[in-house]
């Protein structure tokens, strides 16, 4: 971490600790009863990390998201369902917001948002459209001064907490020649037609909060439009390239989360008279990990440093997400075999990362997408 600023180190170091001493302990709990623990959501609030990228006179830390990276990288190394709370409650709650609301819907929803009082979520993949969102099929029409909305979303996070408030949902609101025209438009938890459907039985990302919404005839002011009409489908695009960075740091965490207890467990087991760490296959499996880690930091680190800076980071976002979200779940792997039967065990983390880390190639553009990314930049365009 040579090239991190003394501040960010500072915040490395504290997330890092808050994460050992407060998360760590309620992980396996809280992954065995499917349960987000609200309260460490809240001292999350506390210590300022919803709004680390956010400006002061907004009530945020104004930080940038290498700052939000750091963050969520640290929580990740211990439990990946805190670290996507928090990811999704800046990237695609808060976020959305602040980029493209009016004055007035940020005065009414960044403070709660910024200071971890309410999450919101982004109601974008349906079960007709996740890589291709240009298939939504969710519709939004204009009756009076208010939007009728009609349709579902899947795998929606942080929809359903205690403290949901809203979520931003895309939808078509008409067509622009002979194509869809998408907006996104606020949706108040707690409207009538809006149900939060029962959560998911998931494979990992047990204690994350997801869940399918339905809407029927739902209606909402006509200023919940969020940017202008028409605008959805770029302004997810963007919000999304921003997500994928913030992505690629919880993975990177959670590879070096199984570095670190692949290491230790093989300085401790002691196999056929000897320590497992002698071995010398062991020790190029841990090796290969520590160059994924390694890999993987530095493709986030430079995508966040361009984002920050104001220049253009799509390509490097994607390779960033695509590099670490391999790497997390190659080290899941190899973490489970240097742990043999007890990597099979959900009391140990390498267990629970083998089962969180999937989704990372998956979830906010799959792996194939960000090849489909990179591959446009190369100008193989087809």
């Amino acid at each position: 971490m040579d090239e991190l600023t003394d501040e960010e180190r500072e915040l490395a170091g504290m997330v890092r600790e808050f994460a050992e001493t407060v998360v760590a302990p309620r992980s396996y709990e809280a992954d065995r009863t499917h349960t987000l623990p609200m309260d460490v959501v809240a001292q999350m609030g506390e210590l300022g990390l919803f709004g680390l990228p956010f400006p002061e006179d907004l009530g945020g830390q104004g930080g940038d998201y290498m700052a939000l990276g750091i963050a969520i990288e640290a929580l990740a190394r211990v439990d990946q369902s805190i670290a996507i709370t928090l990811e999704a409650g800046v990237s695609l709650g808060a976020m959305p917001i602040f980029r493209f609301g009016t004055d007035e819907q940020k005065r009414t929803h960044l403070p709660d948002l910024l200071a971890g009082r309410a999450l919101a979520g982004f109601g974008l993949t349906e079960p007709e459209a996740g890589s291709d969102a240009g298939a939504t099929r969710t519709t939004a029409r204009l009756e009076g001064d208010e939007w009728v909305i009609d349709g579902s979303k899947q795998f929606i996070t942080n929809s359903g907490t205690s403290i949901t408030r809203f979520v931003t949902v895309t939808a078509v609101t008409g067509t622009e020649g002979g194509r869809k025209e998408i907006s996104t438009i606020i949706v108040p938890n707690g409207t009538p037609g809006f149900t939060v459907e029962a959560p998911y039985d998931k494979v990992g990302w047990n204690a994350s909060d997801t869940h399918p919404l339905t809407f029927e005839g739902v209606r909402v002011p006509a200023e919940n439009l969020l940017g202008e009409r028409g605008t959805g489908f770029r302004s997810f695009l963007s919000i999304l390239d921003e997500g994928r960075i913030a992505i690629a740091a919880l993975a990177t965490g959670a590879a070096e989360g199984c570095l670190e207890a692949a290491v230790e467990y093989a300085k401790s087991r002691t196999v056929f008279g000897s320590a497992l760490s002698t071995r010398q296959n062991a020790q190029f499996t841990l090796a290969r990990m520590r160059a994924r880690v390694h890999t993987a930091r530095l493709a986030w680190h430079h995508a966040a440093r361009l984002r920050d800076s104001g220049r253009p980071f799509a390509e490097q976002a994607a390779i960033a997400k695509l590099v670490s979200g391999e790497a997390a779940m190659d080290n899941a792997r190899d973490a489970t075999q240097i742990f043999g039967g007890n990597g099979f065990m959900n009391e140990f983390p390498v267990a629970r990362h083998y089962r969180d880390s999937k989704i990372l190639e998956i979830g906010e553009g799959t792996t194939e997408v960000q090849l489909l990314v990179i591959a446009r930049s190369l100008g193989l365009v087809g």
